[in-house]
């Protein structure tokens, strides 16, 4: 089957995070895979975007797969699938006068204001796919709705909650200085090595700044690509290999630096917490691929509302730094280690528990699906 191609409309030098609408289109277009272009075609079914509006890239996806439904915004046609160039050309002087679609077009309206549902599979979350008018005066909230479109729907407390407008300005600073995702990682990477060496020599208040520093540049770097259309292969692979290989070394530098803080720890309890924590991040990570693979690429942790309520304090990196933030207010940074230790003991067992059901399920004839869909 043919995909359509995308025709964006009309004229707006509002700038999106330092981008005109024309490049934003494309950049969104792109990663959708859909073939841009500059005029209507001679044969196959084109979406026109009308550049007086922005709107969430969940759209095309959406839109893609319903040919004939028409987008509106304020009675006006905003994003429109045209199964015929006939049809197009109609929608596009529509689009450009700025009026209604003529009722003999025949598409089916879908009202932005009844406030329509769409399930974002990547970012694990359902939402009211944002779709507004662009211009100077709706440019900040434009970004805003862009970058809380950006953000996952089911992850841990901090990066939902602690720091996510801090998050916003900084991607907002690194969009209009020209940084890429990759340059922010690339920093962020340079404050997870200090974070290293600080814990492992015992300056854990100072380990935890930089820490800090590098948690809130991790949220920073995928939300700038989801948000100007830059991400890539690499810049996943970089992120995300970075996100899985350094928790464990974290643990053992603070374990190493419990000596020069002067709460040593005796040598075999030390090694026996971190094999603890070490194999049970391992096999957490090994039951999240398995689910993952036993149904069809679902997350465990959006199988049902528990599961996602679960992940805001699973036994990952932003909430085991909490435990040992909350050991440094008491001043016992070998008890933090240890009720990380715990902790990563008992959130395996719900993971592994779960999947076990899931498996049981699925073998008594139920379908597993997201509670998210």
């Amino acid at each position: 089957m043919t995909r359509p191609s995308l025709l964006a409309v009309g004229r707006n030098a509002t700038l999106v995070f330092g981008l005109t609408p024309t490049e934003r289109v494309r950049r969104f277009a792109t990663k959708a895979g859909l073939a841009v272009t500059d005029a209507l075609p001679a044969a196959g079914a084109t979406i026109l975007a009308d550049l007086a509006f922005a709107w969430d890239p969940a759209w095309l996806r959406y839109l893609e797969a319903e040919p004939g439904l028409a987008v509106t915004i304020g009675g006006r046609p905003a994003l429109v699938h045209c199964p015929d160039p006939a049809i197009a050309h109609d929608v596009e002087t529509a689009m450009i006068a700025g009026a209604p679609l003529p009722g003999s077009l025949g598409l089916r309206e879908m009202r932005v204001e009844d406030g329509t549902v769409l399930y974002n599979h990547m970012l694990r979350k359902r939402e009211t796919a944002y779709l507004m008018p662009l211009t100077p005066e709706t440019a900040y909230a434009v970004e805003k709705a862009s970058y809380d479109g950006a953000y996952k729907g089911v992850t841990d407390v901090l990066t939902l909650y602690m720091w996510r407008g801090a998050a916003f300005h900084l991607t907002r600073w690194a969009a209009a200085t020209g940084l890429s995702p990759n340059m922010v990682t690339t920093v962020g990477a340079a404050f997870c090595v200090i974070a290293f060496l600080l814990f492992m020599n015992g300056w854990f208040w100072a380990g935890i700044a930089a820490g800090l520093v590098f948690m809130v540049l991790d949220t920073v770097d995928g939300k700038l690509a989801r948000c100007t259309g830059t991400s890539s292969i690499w810049g996943n692979v970089f992120d995300h290999g970075l996100d899985l290989v350094h928790p464990p070394f974290w643990y053992w530098a603070w374990g190493q630096g419990l000596d020069e803080y002067g709460t040593p720890m005796a040598f075999g309890q030390l090694w026996t917490i971190i094999a603890v924590i070490m194999v049970g991040y391992v096999v957490q990570r090994l039951v999240e691929g398995a689910f993952m693979r036993s149904f069809a690429g679902m997350h465990i942790h959006v199988w049902e509302r528990v599961d996602s309520r679960f992940r805001l304090i699973t036994a990952r990196r932003n909430p085991n730094m909490v435990i040992l933030f909350a050991s440094l207010l008491v001043g016992q940074p070998g008890l933090g280690l240890v009720a990380v230790a715990w902790w990563t003991v008992l959130s395996c067992l719900f993971h592994v528990v779960r999947l076990v059901q899931a498996w049981s399920r699925r073998a008594r004839g139920e379908t597993i699906v997201s509670w998210l869909v």
